[in-house]
């Protein structure tokens, strides 16, 4: 069975062994991304019960692009794609924190 264009993409863009392993890749980022959309509900329930502070949702949103590269983290090394995700966050907080020159 033949694998589709965009795996054989991404394969070659994030320069992976197989197609599998692309496969497994975006299941992390899928994991991670369920997981961060679970979150807030649980804690606003908890913290708050039943009021919403509009605080709150301005920390979440500040608070959720840590939150979301350390899981991405976790579900890496779950799945065995650790070393991966350690380069990947690399290069993002590198394009995120680049110095002008």
């Amino acid at each position: 069975m033949a694998t589709p264009s965009w795996i054989d993409k991404l394969q070659n863009r994030w320069q992976l062994k197989s197609a599998g392993q692309v496969i497994i890749i975006l299941i992390v980022f899928a994991c991670t991304g369920f997981t961060v959309m679970g979150i807030k509900p649980w804690i606003t329930e908890v913290i708050f019960q039943d009021m919403h502070p509009l605080w709150f949702s301005i920390l979440y949103w500040l608070l959720i692009l840590p939150i979301y590269n350390l899981f991405l983290l976790i579900y890496g090394f779950i799945f065995g794609q650790f070393k991966f995700f350690w380069a990947f966050e690399k290069r993002f907080f590198n394009r995120i924190f680049r110095r002008p020159n």
